[in-house]
């Protein structure tokens, strides 16, 4: 019997997506292929990646502030329980990560940018609320699924070479159509893990939307919403808004006016 192209993907889709499902911590249906000591290793190999690409800030009094937001964040949330590994790498990048396998990196480049504790408390929520929502082992899983369609349909239609538009528009399609939407989803899953961290953590989640106003400044261009794996910078302060307005307001933590220069 003949398949056809179209039935195929969708066979292959039903049966990866059946083999692996878990539920996110705001109940969407996630992709899990992969196990956690899995998602561990490939933690600990990037970070023995970044720490050889970087050199840690051997500014102590930089050191002091992302040791100190990054202890009350990872004993507010559910991580406490684990070893974690914090270091601020001496970068102009404006960015900072939380790697499963207990990792958290900092580039020195966005403290100006959280402007205070509750400022980096938002960055790093934010990223350690991807790993409670075990956003890297969907990752892994989209991708492998995806990888799974290419081969499929280049099988269907015999040899890939001979039919580079249909390959390329293929994977434009898992591109577009289906990575980054999850990725989008997972970014609001972690605002709204970080927010939760956050308020636990004894900050002020109305913060959030002060740092991601300052992001805004600090970065005017951005790619069109739907070819981004990150929401639209205006859509996420908006949902912050909301999800901060529908909170009770926590005491407001002591923190630094100012972050020690970077």
């Amino acid at each position: 019997m003949k398949l056809t192209v179209g039935f195929t993907i969708a066979s292959l889709v039903s049966v990866l997506c059946c083999s692996g499902c878990a539920t996110s911590p705001t109940g969407r249906r996630q992709a899990n292929l992969v196990s956690d000591d899995q998602t561990r290793q490939m933690g600990d190999q990037a970070w023995t990646e970044v720490r050889a690409k970087y050199k840690e800030t051997s500014d102590q009094a930089v050191r002091d502030f992302v040791n100190k937001v990054a202890a009350r964040v990872i004993a507010a949330g559910s991580l406490a329980k684990e070893k974690w590994d914090v270091i601020a790498f001496d970068s102009k990048e404006v960015n900072a990560f939380a790697l499963p396998g207990g990792h958290i990196g900092v580039f020195t480049g966005i403290i100006p940018v959280a402007g205070n504790e509750a400022g980096l408390a938002t960055v790093l929520a934010h990223e350690t609320g991807h790993v409670i929502a075990r956003h890297s082992q969907e990752r892994v899983s989209d991708e492998l699924v995806s990888q799974g369609l290419m081969g499929v349909v280049g099988a269907v239609i015999g040899n890939p070479a001979a039919h580079p538009a249909v390959m390329s528009a293929l994977g434009l399609g898992a591109q577009v159509g289906f990575l980054l939407p999850f990725s989008r989803s997972q970014e609001a899953e972690a605002d709204h893990e970080g927010l939760l961290i956050m308020s636990q953590a004894g900050y002020d989640p109305n913060e959030a939307i002060s740092f991601w106003n300052r992001m805004v400044a600090a970065n005017p261009g951005e790619p069109p919403a739907f070819l981004s794996d990150h929401p639209a910078t205006s859509d996420r302060i908006a949902a912050l808004k909301a999800r901060a307005g529908r909170r009770s307001r926590p005491a407001p933590a002591r923190v630094a006016a100012r972050p020690p220069a970077a």
